[in-house]
């Protein structure tokens, strides 16, 4: 067998079930957002409106993704991305934006999301190696969350940029257990992929490499790491100009502009919106509060957006979650595989909490770190393997979070639907 099919065989194997018990997590999943999102696509329009550029609910841009890709400073390689998407989806519905078009629109990030969860499910089944029934309750977790809810009938880069963090999340560390180097190719490719889709992204593709074995010791080894590097760099900044035209005054006009129009909201409290928009809105539903928009071309339409928490139990729950993590942090500290996710997950507080970009909007952007949560939780689960004691108690603990998360979520989504049933 030639060496090109075997590596086709392995990354057919990475991205898709390759063992039974994949194939009934990917199934379940799939069949289950894709009851949600197909009803919603068939019988409410929210999913693509015409008339509806953004902020139809929760400030997804469902349509001006879908027809551009977004604004170029952030989602730089993402108008060619969306292209594909979206004449998939016309030629499914016959060239026309209707309910067939929204359906196929729905089905995409169903699929999307779907992977997504399989490689969560991967990785603390193959890289942490724990037993089935703790895969099985982080996955569903993971699969409660708002994000994965939301996204699995969303078409946005967030959606795509779910799947691709987690594929490479997974890939990169089943490199590093076996001490192995990530090709040139396979970095670059990660790099302008998710690097396109959401810019600041491409940073957490370069966090692994530091964790490679003795890259430290050895010059010949850093030199390496660093042409894979620039390599990925010079390949992302080439295609990036030529995505607009090497106009290159033009990225810091707009960034500066964005980082201005996102970054200045002062009407609810700091630690608030970090609470209940970033830990939390990304997980557990808060408050829905509905808002009167315009498209600025004379259409008046309903918002539905996210609220701080009003009680103080969805804080308790953000409260014991992240103590779960920091302290399988702090108890996995020399673990590598770790330190690539949490260095990852801070990369992304950095940019909301402390430079408070998109803070009041954070909830929409879990699909750039959510998937932490439970790879996070697998490796506390897995660092108290010999302590029956210590882990009967952080299984009772998840699951009363857990099924609190669930329960919340269901009857969030069931005013979401009122939401829909009123105005879409």
């Amino acid at each position: 067998m030639s060496k090109f099919k075997i590596k086709f065989i392995q990354f057919f194997k990475l991205i898709f079930p390759s063992t039974g018990i994949e194939l009934i997590v990917f199934l379940f999943f799939l069949v289950s957002y894709g009851y949600l999102g197909s009803y919603i696509a068939i019988h409410h329009k929210i999913i693509f409106d015409s008339r509806i550029p953004w902020d139809a609910y929760f400030s997804f841009d469902n349509k001006s993704i879908v027809m551009s890709g977004g604004s170029f400073e952030r989602h730089p390689l993402a108008y060619y991305f969306f292209n594909w998407i979206r004449e998939l989806a016309l030629f499914f519905s016959d060239g026309k934006m209707d309910g067939n078009f929204r359906f196929a629109l729905a089905w995409f990030s169903n699929i999307a999301v779907s992977l997504s969860v399989l490689q969560v499910f991967k990785y603390v089944k193959n890289i942490i190696g724990l037993p089935l029934i703790i895969n099985l309750l982080l996955v569903l977790f993971f699969g409660a969350f708002s994000t994965t809810i939301l996204l699995s009938f969303t078409p946005e880069n967030f959606t795509y940029t779910l799947f691709l963090l987690t594929l490479f999340n997974h890939y990169s560390a089943i490199k590093l257990k076996k001490e192995e180097k990530i090709p040139a190719l396979a970095l670059a490719l990660s790099g302008v992929s998710i690097g396109g889709l959401t810019v600041t992204n491409i940073v957490k593709v370069f966090i692994p490499i530091a964790f490679e074995r003795d890259l430290f010791k050895s010059w010949k080894k850093f030199g390496n790491a660093a042409f894979r590097v620039i390599f990925t760099c010079i390949c992302f900044i080439l295609l990036y100009l030529n995505r607009i035209d090497f106009k290159y005054e033009n990225i810091f006009n707009k960034t500066s502009e964005q980082y201005e129009k996102f970054s200045n909201v002062k009407s609810t409290p700091t630690w608030d919106m970090i609470l209940s928009y970033f830990f939390g809105g990304n997980i557990l539903f808060s408050n829905f509060i509905l808002r009167d928009k315009h498209n600025m071309q004379g259409y008046n339409y309903k918002a539905i957006v996210m609220d701080v928490y009003s009680s103080w139990i969805p804080y308790i729950f953000i409260t014991v979650l992240l103590t779960l993590i920091f302290w399988s942090y702090f108890r996995n500290f020399k673990n590598k595989l770790v330190q690539v996710l949490m260095i990852s997950f801070l990369f992304d507080m950095m940019i909301h909490c402390i430079m408070k970009f998109g803070l009041h909007t954070s909830y929409i952007y879990g699909g750039h770190f959510v998937f932490i949560y439970p790879l996070l939780l697998g490796w506390l689960f897995y660092s108290y393997r010999e302590s029956p004691k210590i882990l009967s108690f952080l299984t009772v603990v998840f699951s009363i979070i857990f099924v609190y998360l669930a329960t919340n979520n269901y009857l969030r989504m069931n005013e979401f639907f009122w939401f829909l049933n009123n105005f879409y």
